[in-house]
């Protein structure tokens, strides 16, 4: 299978060069190259006019090139400094020369960032800057950065996007991958379209829109997220009451007094909304803010939760996972990789993975084989998996491909509510559409969602209600008819609360 083929791009020094295309045209291939995580079977690689053939990302980071990856590679309990300079310790040491190179680049670059500070204190924006800082501290001049705006507010976004002036001002040249194109309209001085392995396209933000972008990515007009039919009734399908999380603190982070009970803090505090049939409800926060803990605690995944989960008027708080599962909770988890797939597994058997207790998959008290592989056969046509077939390992498909899977088997079967943990993330703007067009069906069938993600554009657009959550409470209640994702950030990150003190 080929996954390029002649793939030309020039990219200019000085510039933000964006990368768009579908989950699949062979993006990351071609990034993975340019960083010596694989070996082209042809043709050349110039950097500065001259020849490279790279064997490791070492050689591409003795180029000058350095990749940002869309997951931090951060360790949560190192400072700034010590994250910077590991695996680098040779180049400015790891004390002051260090602290010092730290300070010139942030200072130079406007990443605004202390050395001092422990990785596990930073919001995702400041993160997100340490791993840039990481990059250029050790030498980059050309940056790529995959998918950098997934976790950011639009204050963060705009932030990151005056980072990348600056690093244009420097003479550095930025390689943007995203599937957002607004945004790569915003930023970009030149636009590149791959699809199906090879480049189609290259184009200037000032002569195409949006629309005309996703039309040369999947090859035709997309719909928008827009969902203003109400289908909302008045039947309570999922009822969360006073819902309380606690954790203790980490030994070390708090003194110790053997006298005392750990010291615990609160991840979800009095979370209390009802959903019903035919209703989405959007939950806007920063991540860290509870999200996840909210979701693994209605999915029963939580011991210790207080307050009550009822699903169609049964109190479930007590019931294991995968009884509320069978019951007719469907699951699409934040992280597909850990939560959602066996990777290592053809495609069918995670058809079966958490539905194996329910038909088409068993039959009596044995796994159906035939009943699983013939309705993975119909989610890879009905959702259009991209797959040669569902023999396929999980960890062949594309990160699109592997999501519009999970979706799907978890929108089989008719569930009461779907869990839906960012469903869109990092997949394209086809992708995308579809997996909408899917929950608008079922949300107009009577299925009643509880929509997690950072794209506050889908959750204006998809949802019936939208609340806001910060530090384990929700704190706002938003009409998608009438908020802007300005005021949903400033909801995200309490500026709203702060303003009005």
């Amino acid at each position: 299978m080929v996954a390029n083929r002649d793939v030309n791009i020039v990219i200019r020094r000085g510039q933000v060069h964006a990368i768009v295309g579908e989950n699949g045209a062979g993006k990351s291939t071609l990034m993975n190259t340019l960083y010596g995580m694989h070996r082209a079977d042809e043709g050349t690689i110039l950097v500065e006019g001259a020849p490279m053939t790279f064997q490791s990302p070492a050689d591409a980071i003795a180029a000058g090139i350095g990749m940002v990856h869309q997951h931090f590679m951060l360790a949560d309990n190192l400072t700034v400094l010590e994250n910077v300079v590991l695996g680098a310790e040779k180049l400015h040491g790891i004390g002051d020369g260090a602290r010092r190179k730290i300070m010139e680049i942030s200072g130079s670059y406007g990443l605004d960032i202390e050395p001092d500070v422990l990785v596990e204190d930073l919001g995702v924006g400041d993160r997100q800057r340490v791993e840039i800082l990481k990059v250029l501290y050790r030498g980059a001049r050309i940056l790529i950065l995959d998918e950098p705006t997934a976790v950011l507010v639009p204050q963060e976004v705009d932030e990151l996007f005056d980072n990348l002036r600056e690093l244009k001002a420097e003479g550095l040249t930025v390689i943007f991958i995203s599937h957002k194109l607004d945004e790569v309209l915003a930023v970009a001085d030149e636009i590149t379209v791959i699809r199906r392995g090879t480049t189609v396209a290259t184009v200037h933000p000032k002569d195409v829109t949006a629309p005309q972008l996703a039309e040369l990515m999947v090859g035709s007009e997309l719909p928008t997220p827009e969902t203003r039919e109400s289908t909302v009734t008045d039947q309570v399908v999922l009822q969360v009451d006073g819902l309380t999380l606690s954790a203790p603190v980490p030994r070390g982070a708090r003194p110790v007094d053997e006298g005392r009970e750990p010291t615990t803090r609160r991840l979800l505090d009095d979370v209390s909304f009802t959903i019903h049939r035919g209703e989405v409800l959007g939950l806007a926060g920063v991540e860290g803010n509870g999200q996840a803990e909210l979701v693994e605690a209605v999915m029963g995944m939580r011991p210790g939760a207080r307050g009550s989960v009822e699903l169609d008027g049964a109190d479930i708080s007590d019931w294991t996972t995968r009884r509320r599962r069978e019951a007719g909770i469907a699951y699409v988890p934040e992280d597909r990789h850990r939560q959602g797939l066996l990777l290592e597994a053809p495609l069918w058997e995670n058809r079966v993975l958490g539905h194996q207790t329910e038909r088409p998959n068993v039959k009596g008290p044995w796994i159906d084989r035939a009943g699983a592989r013939a309705d993975s056969e119909r989610i890879v046509r009905d959702y259009d998996v991209r797959t040669p077939g569902i023999d396929v390992l999980a960890s062949a498909l594309s990160g699109g491909n592997q999501q519009k899977f999970i979706v799907g088997r978890e929108m089989s079967g008719k569930p009461k509510v779907l869990i839906a943990a960012h469903p869109t993330r990092g997949v394209d703007v086809g992708a995308q559409a579809a997996i909408w067009d899917h929950i608008r069906a079922a949300r107009r069938n009577g299925l009643g969602v509880l929509l997690i993600s950072a794209d506050l554009d889908e959750l204006i657009g998809l949802s019936d209600s939208i609340r806001a959550i910060l530090r384990g409470r929700l704190v706002g209640e938003f009409d998608p008819a009438e908020v802007t994702p300005e005021q949903l950030g400033s909801a995200m990150t309490g500026a709203a609360d702060r303003a009005e003190a």
